[in-house]
């Protein structure tokens, strides 16, 4: 199947996390006629019933190609166009899958072995896939992770932080707000405070950056609310204890602050000749935790539009990843 059509493919079969059963069923039984072909082995490594991630090995893998294949909602059918296909997943990641399997089966056909390709469910909400695949890993020395940086190899990648923001207060008529505690205006004051922390900023990965994510509470228009919540995002450069500290000290004695989750900025090493970008997205890579050997960022597409209306992928980029995918494996093979 001609890469094009891999993609559309696999855009056409939902699959918004946690539901990759279909998704994961069609990439066992392509992969499984691979390995057919070439004499490889198929695993169907269950993370939950009705999850599982999907390796196909040849021989003894030094590198491994490697993505998910859960998307962000909502589904969007494939359409495409003189240069670009359309969807959700085009760019992140179904494209990335098809680049991968076709350069693959190139490799195979010019007789090269010793590979693994490895895609894995739940990467765009808490990574359940690479965190399994890190507890049983396959000896492989480099993992290729998929994600879109415009056929550049990234060389650092930004982390994540997240908190939920919880303020109490004391119902009453909105009449007479003294009877009263608002919630939403403890909650407004803990969230001015954080605005006004100073993040920090580094050199290679740049600022860090603070989104306020969800903001809920309150009962109704003429209640003085009882409660009111926050979730906030930071996307880390380095080292995250003087970031907590703050905004531990912006928040006391407003609101409670509940961590939620720490995935920590990573610096990647680059492959000679390739030119080189930095992401502040964070991937699987952290959840692979180098059980999959030493951990390289790269695919087609932007992530731009990656979890909009309008994810597409650039045909010639598809093409090019092929040939570049097959590259970089042989490259990391001769290391």
């Amino acid at each position: 199947m001609h890469v094009f059509e891999l993609t559309r493919k696999l855009i056409d079969i939902p699959s918004v996390t946690p539901e990759e059963l279909a998704v994961g069923h069609f990439l066992s039984d392509y992969l499984g006629e691979l390995c057919a072909r070439f004499d490889g082995k198929l695993e169907r490594l269950e993370v939950e019933p009705d999850r599982w991630n999907v390796f196909a090995s040849f021989g003894e893998p030094v590198v491994t190609l490697s993505t998910h294949m859960d998307t962000v909602p909502p589904f969007i059918p494939s359409r495409e166009d003189d240069d670009n296909i359309w969807g959700r997943g085009a760019c992140d990641t179904k494209g990335i899958i098809a680049s991968m399997i076709t350069a693959a089966t190139r490799l195979l056909e010019a007789g090269t072995r010793n590979f693994g390709l490895l895609f894995v469910v739940g990467e765009e909400r808490n990574s359940a896939g690479a965190y399994h695949a890190a507890a049983n890993p396959r000896g492989s020395k480099f993992v290729i992770n998929g994600e879109p940086t415009e056929n550049q190899l990234a060389l650092g990648s930004k982390g994540a932080l997240r908190y939920e923001l919880v303020a109490r207060g004391k119902m009453a008529h909105s009449a007479y707000p003294e009877l009263g505690d608002s919630a939403i205006n403890k909650l407004l004051d803990a969230l001015q405070a954080i605005r006004a922390v100073e993040l920090p900023v580094d050199d290679i990965l740049g600022p860090s950056t603070l989104n306020i994510g969800v903001i809920k509470g309150g009962r109704a228009p003429n209640v003085i609310p009882d409660e009111a919540r926050a979730e906030i995002f930071i996307r880390l450069v380095g080292d995250s204890a003087a970031t907590r500290k703050a905004l531990e000290a912006a928040v006391a004695g407003k609101v409670e602050l509940n961590f939620v989750l720490e995935i920590p900025a990573l610096r990647l090493t680059a492959v000679e000749g390739l030119p080189t970008t930095v992401v502040a997205y964070t991937t699987d890579i952290p959840a692979f935790g180098g059980k999959w050997g030493q951990p390289l960022l790269f695919g087609p597409g932007t992530i731009h539009v990656a979890h909009t209306l309008d994810e597409r992928v650039p045909k010639q980029q598809l093409l090019d990843a092929v040939e570049i995918y097959q590259r970089m494996v042989r490259q990391l093979q001769g290391i």
